[in-house]
């Protein structure tokens, strides 16, 4: 499995941990909760679910308005649900604090489900991620002064803004395990509780959507 493949099947989990939900729903969460996830298909997403109920992890069933589908010459929607096998194995993902969990392209589904992460993994995580960055931050900083007299301006200017970008991303960083460790959580839950969740962002602890709303999407009440 791919990792794509497996922060996808991670962010499924944790979205039908809140609620059942059928594909459409689904995709919209994961669209506009979780920026990582904007361009991908229900193509991508159904294999997923389909993998996820072969694992024993979702069970399908027909949606509550299910009955009166043959009416309307519509196939009947499916509603996915969250086993008791699939919450321990989403709580399971939820416990890991390898590498794999602050790395670029896992950092940010892990973050959208701080809400349902205890404290003690969450510290370690925000601190993984900002130790990785400052090694980058470094290399960078090395390698900028190595070039910095064979580049040209538009180059260099490139090279400065992504060490800001970095910069920036280690501060917030800072500020996060600062709150941690002051028993501080994003919404004032007390210490040693899991953080509240961000209901503006439509998922749990979910991230700001960054670049503004996301391209609308096309119902698709068809969703099997």
């Amino acid at each position: 499995m791919s990792r794509r493949s497996g922060i996808l099947e991670f962010a499924v989990l944790g979205l039908l941990r809140e609620s059942p939900m059928h594909g459409y729903e689904l995709r919209k969460r994961l669209n506009t909760s979780l920026g990582v996830f904007r361009a991908f298909s229900y193509g991508t997403l159904y294999p997923c679910l389909k993998t996820l109920v072969a694992n024993g992890w979702l069970m399908e069933e027909p949606a509550p308005d299910a009955e009166t589908a043959p009416l309307t010459g519509r196939r009947a929607k499916i509603v996915y649900r969250l086993t008791a096998e699939g919450k321990e194995h989403f709580e399971q993902l939820l416990s890991q604090t390898g590498p794999d969990a602050y790395e670029d392209e896992t950092f940010a589904a892990r973050f959208a489900f701080f809400g349902q992460t205890s404290r003690d993994v969450r510290m370690r995580v925000l601190e993984g991620r900002r130790s990785r960055l400052e090694e980058r931050l470094e290399k960078m900083r090395i390698s900028l002064a190595r070039t910095r007299e064979r580049l040209d301006d538009y180059t260099l200017e490139l090279q400065r803004h992504g060490m800001e970008s970095v910069e920036r991303e280690v501060r917030w960083l800072n500020e996060l395990i600062e709150s941690e460790r002051a028993g501080r959580d994003l919404k004032g839950s007390a210490p040693g509780e899991p953080a509240s969740r961000d209901t503006t962002s439509g998922a749990s602890g979910g991230l700001p959507r960054p670049g503004g709303d996301p391209r609308p999407d096309t119902p698709d009440d068809t969703a099997t």
